[in-house]
């Protein structure tokens, strides 16, 4: 992980140390769980923590009347009441087991769709900013401990709480004197769980916080592991993850002793409590003050009660630990979208072609910049003031040195990005009036580094038009070269691609992509280093296929390998952001500037290898 992202990542876990109630408030929101699960689950706790504390009641009866009093009539009666009030319980029981089972997940469903559907609609600046271990962090990990939380502690909320106004009612009922020295510790156990809740708040950010970089660098280490093993970085590796590990051990541990100490003392003054009461209680009994089976109901619900106020104590506790995760998935939830469609063009065009006032333009692919400039930092420009026109059907290719600002300029025509100054025009209209849907519809855009998605080759070429046939998908790969290769697998288009196309070559993915991209059918083409992975005798065949698709198309072609833009239109020399040369092959060559010294130099390096 970058120290740019892990500093970014790290300013917000570790975010205000004070609990708010309106983060929770608005999780809640967002989860938008279900309120008829919600009443439901709350209703059956309610009636159960009744039932479950009504015990006492009953046996201190059963001891005043039936055994004190050496009766027998009504037992069977008595009996068969404490029967039902045993089978509601073991109802009610399993009612909640199911709804509160029924409850997390429907949390965790609706956060993860809410955030699965915002990262796709995330502008492509913000993945240059967050590693893919953080926001994975986010959505796995915290909203699974965030899930759990809710669902415990509405359990342990409505049980305890109603347990605990139960408990204190009906000890004050049967004896006020003895029951208020239950009441009087109760603010002991308030004061106990607030300071113990401040020690552990930070240390539970810390431990998520640890917890999101070993994500991060497992991450790192699966992916790069053929980089690791070639640059023989194992130890290295090794020792920063273990470094991690054994900081995520330390505050793992603090945490685990803060609730050592917190648990046992809480108990310890239950039982003093609880002996308090035994021991005057017992002195009222001797002087016929107090009945037996009272005494019995008190004692028991002196144990009982501190159950319940170390459930709801509890409760504040994983709230705490969980804060932290909560205010994360928030943050990324509520991360905003840099580039959106206004109002006027949603009006005007709508979301999909026919939704708004005027149907969608057939784009014909003139793209104009003028004055554009734009900037990751403010004090570094990337492209500064450029002017350039692109006729509709032109093929363009862009060279320059790594940094040139090549890939930049192709990703503000394609509005990945917005420029800060100047205008981009499509087919002479600004392309912040135009929706996105319809930009990216007639965009075809094969990147150096091809992804599949996990399924069918078949299923990968579909991706570019999802009512193609199977005809048509045939047809494009045909076009591109990629039959040859398909037709030799066991299963030819219903081959599965594997994850991220692990199961085919690079070279083999980026045939598929170049049908997948033919396939659209795009106005504008973008080819990024789209040749890089092929071998020089696949090029060649390629080369042809793309030079009939790229007919009456406009085509951006980045290239470091000058020997496939040479018959590009018009080839534009980039340095430091700004177009240098610009003109044909033959015409840039004659000049003998910037462009005939890479090509010579390239052509040289060709030679000798």
């Amino acid at each position: 992980m970058s120290s740019k992202n892990t500093k970014t990542t790290k300013k917000i876990d570790q975010q205000d140390q004070k609990i708010h109630f309106s983060t929770w408030v608005n999780f809640i929101k967002l989860s938008a769980p279900p309120k008829g699960v919600f009443w439901s689950l709350f209703i059956s706790l309610t009636i159960l923590s009744v039932l479950e504390n009504i015990s006492p009641l009953m046996i201190r009866f059963a001891i005043d009347y039936f055994i004190e009093g050496n009766i027998t009539d009504g037992l069977v009666l008595f009996s068969a009441i404490y029967f039902i009030i045993i089978i509601a319980i073991a109802f009610n029981t399993r009612h909640w087991l199911i709804m509160s089972g029924y409850f997390e997940s429907e949390i965790s469903y609706n956060v993860r769709k809410k955030g699965f559907e915002h990262l796709q609609n995330l502008s492509f600046s913000f993945y240059d900013k967050w590693p893919i271990g953080w926001l994975l962090s986010r959505m796995i990990n915290d909203v699974t401990r965030l899930s759990e939380v809710i669902s415990a502690s509405l359990i342990d909320l409505t049980w305890g709480g109603f347990s605990i106004i139960f408990t204190l009612i009906a000890m004050l009922i049967l004896n006020y004197k003895l029951a208020l020295i239950a009441i009087v510790a109760i603010p002991l156990i308030v004061a106990i769980t607030v300071f113990f809740q401040k020690k552990l708040l930070h240390t539970q950010r810390e431990i998520r916080r640890l917890n999101s970089e070993i994500t991060g660098e497992f991450t790192e280490g699966i992916t790069g592991a053929k980089t690791t093993k070639t640059l023989l970085r194992e130890k290295e590796n090794e020792v920063e993850f273990f470094d991690t590990a054994h900081k995520m051990k330390i505050s793992s541990m603090k945490a685990a002793k803060a609730s050592a100490f917190f648990l046992p003392i809480v108990s310890l003054i239950g039982i003093v409590v609880a002996a308090l009461i035994l021991t005057i209680g017992g002195e009222n009994y001797q002087q016929n003050l107090i009945e037996i089976g009272t005494l019995y109901a008190l004692f028991t619900y002196a144990l009982r009660v501190w159950d319940p106020i170390r459930q709801v104590a509890n409760v504040f506790r994983e709230i705490q630990s969980a804060q932290a995760a909560a205010e994360r998935v928030i943050t990324l939830i509520n991360q905003p979208v840099e580039i959106t469609d206004s109002e006027d063009v949603i009006k005007e065009y709508g979301l999909k072609d026919g939704e708004g006032e005027k149907r969608w333009p057939i784009l014909k692919g003139e793209i104009q910049f003028k004055n554009v400039s734009f900037f990751y930092n403010e004090n570094e420009p990337i492209i500064e003031n450029l002017n350039l026109t692109i006729k509709a059907g032109e093929t363009i290719a862009i060279v320059g040195e790594t940094g040139a600002g090549k890939t930049t300029l192709v990703n503000l025509a394609c509005r990945f990005y917005e420029p800060q100054k100047g205008q981009i025009l499509l087919d002479g209209i600004d392309i912040q009036n135009l929706p996105q849907a319809f930009i990216y519809q007639n965009l075809g855009y094969v990147l150096q580094t091809p992804y599949l998605f996990s399924g069918t080759i078949a299923d990968n070429i579909r991706y570019g038009r999802l009512d193609a046939t199977k005809l048509e998908i045939e047809a494009a790969a045909k076009l591109v070269h990629a039959d040859k290769f398909i037709q030799k697998l066991e299963k030819g288009y219903d081959t599965p691609a594997g994850e991220g196309g692990n199961r085919l070559s690079t070279g083999e993915k980026q045939l598929i992509s170049f049908a997948r991209a033919f396939i659209a059918d795009p106005a504008i083409f973008v080819l990024d280093e789209a040749t890089s992975s092929i071998d020089t005798e696949t090029e060649k065949q390629i080369q042809k296929a793309i030079e009939e698709v790229l007919k009456d198309r406009t085509s951006l072609i980045i290239a470091h390998r000058l020997s496939t833009v040479k018959n590009a239109d018009r080839i534009l020399v980039m340095q430091d952001g700004k177009i240098i040369e610009q003109g044909s092959h033959q015409e840039l060559i004659e000049k003998k500037g910037q462009y005939f010294n890479l090509y010579t130099g390239q052509f040289i390096i060709d030679k000798n290898i």
